[in-house]
């Protein structure tokens, strides 16, 4: 039958929302012993609920190394093989087949497994006290080379662009989870009130292959997400006013529009109406905050050289300095994306171009951080979604997609500075000492940030879900 009550007369039951079928349809006594029993447990609500900021900065169960991420993500793939990882027996047998039981079993995304080896394209030297082995195509980075820890033993599950993305951004190759910025402002909030809590630039050639789920917020509350600025323009779309919109008529706008949401929220005890009070508010603050961010004028002209930043040309070296100026101001996790690596053919003129690209301003991070005294508690992560095959692919001048072994580095936030983790074997195909899987990797950021991996999880779907799921170990031998 329908419902009788006038306002919603000859609608069916199921068309109404649940909360008015309980307090309408004859079912009032049900009504009143729930809220008999809430009083009773003093969670009824007589007084109005205050808005509770849900990015309000929260201390981690553990003691952390580091407050904040910055995630120099170099979405492609770059060749371990070109940059970090040298390989002389590689040069040796340059043009041969590789052994017959290396490639028992092997998967690979757009080659046959039995093409030829290609020996590497660049020389190497060691660097600093460490010793740090690099590849003459990152000249910047090996002046730093005793501040960063360089991980030449990292695995992945996938073999393709989008669900490696997915894994290294959201523990998994499914799209609809969160992502690691997401957990990390889920966990810790931000320090930030006028930015947002978790922001990412993009540059390269296009965006990233696993697209806006690698920042997304997936089960967790929209909130959590992050914001992608803009390197030129307004940094976020809409930001500025339409014409004849002054502060002072959004401001009331926006008083009225708070209060019918405390209204709300005192009725229903919403917690998402209050993520929308947080959202309608940080929106307004940003008006005036992310136009001075973005300001890179402000920088002297020293520090401008050190980057390689140019003003009003959007690059990852602008990015970089953007990043700093971000986590200066508070904000929790930084992404930059450079979507430029995937080198299945003209291998040596992009990755030349690719490091002439990020080199110098990855390096002028590192001691921009650590001349502010920030590179103590920001923990700076590089690296892509897998590796190279060391064998050829497009002629005698690429490199197909590899899981089973490639490099990241990582610097501050408590990772050990000067050390050089893992190795892989004399092809640089397989990992042959300390292995660290992705997960092992989330399960180390997550310990530097205070938090044991296992224990940061979020209810969904009847169980709880963590970054790691029901993977992870503590890559030990990072932590300083």
């Amino acid at each position: 039958m329908n419902c009788q009550d006038y306002l919603y007369e000859g609608l069916e039951p199921k068309d109404v929302a649940r909360r008015w079928f309980l307090q309408r349809c004859a079912v009032g006594l049900g009504g009143i012993a729930l809220s008999q029993l809430l009083g009773e447990a003093g969670l009824a609500f007589a007084e109005p609920l205050t808005v509770v900021d849900p990015l309000a900065p929260r201390k981690p169960p553990l003691v952390p190394k580091a407050k904040r991420v910055i995630f120099l993500f170099m979405a492609g793939a770059p060749s371990h093989l070109e940059l970090f990882d040298n390989k002389p027996q590689l040069a040796k047998f340059d043009g041969t087949l590789p052994p017959p039981e290396l490639l028992k079993g092997y998967r690979a995304a757009f080659i046959n497994p039995n093409s030829k080896l290609l020996g590497p394209k660049f020389k190497f030297a060691k660097y600093g006290q460490s010793g740090a082995e690099l590849s003459e195509l990152l000249p910047h980075l090996a002046k730093v080379s005793d501040d960063i820890a360089i991980v030449k033993s990292m695995v992945t599950d996938a073999f393709n662009h989008a669900p490696g993305q997915l894994l290294m951004n959201t523990g998994t190759m499914q799209f609809g989870r969160p992502s690691m910025g997401a957990w990390v402002t889920y966990g810790l909030g931000t320090e930030s009130k006028d930015l947002p809590a978790f922001v990412v630039f993009s540059s390269g050639k296009k965006g990233p292959s696993g697209g806006n789920s690698c920042w997304g917020s997936g089960f967790l509350p929209t909130l959590y997400q992050g914001v992608q600025f803009r390197s030129s323009g307004d940094p976020v779309l809409y930001l500025s006013n339409p014409p004849g919109v002054d502060a002072a008529l959004q401001r009331d706008t926006m008083d009225s529009i708070k209060r019918m949401d405390q209204l709300h929220m005192d009725l229903m005890g919403d917690p998402e109406i209050a993520t929308r009070i947080n959202s309608y508010e940080m929106a307004f603050r940003m008006q005036t905050s992310a136009p001075e961010l973005m300001e890179l004028s402000h920088e002297t002209k020293e520090t401008l050289e050190m980057y390689g930043a140019e003003l009003g040309k959007p690059s990852f070296a602008n990015n970089c300095l953007l990043a700093r100026r971000l986590v200066e101001r508070g904000v929790r996790f930084v992404q930059l994306y450079h979507e430029a690596w995937d080198q299945h053919d003209h291998l040596v003129e992009d990755i030349k171009e690719n490091c002439r690209d990020t080199d110098q301003a990855c390096a002028a991070l590192i001691k921009d951080l650590k001349q502010r005294g920030l590179l103590e508690d920001t923990l700076v992560i590089w690296g892509g979604e897998f590796g190279r095959t060391p064998m050829v692919q497009g002629g005698n001048n690429g490199r197909d997609h590899h899981p089973n072994a490639f490099t990241m580095w990582l610097a501050g936030g408590g990772i050990k500075p000067g050390i050089t983790l893992g190795e892989s074997d004399d092809l640089g195909f397989n990992v042959t000492k300390d292995e660290v899987h992705v997960h092992d990797l989330h399960a180390t950021i997550l310990q530097l940030l205070g938090f044991d991996h296992k224990k940061l999880t979020y209810k969904f779907q009847g169980r709880d879900f963590r970054l790691t799921d029901v993977h992870g170990n503590v890559a030990t031998q990072l932590l300083g």
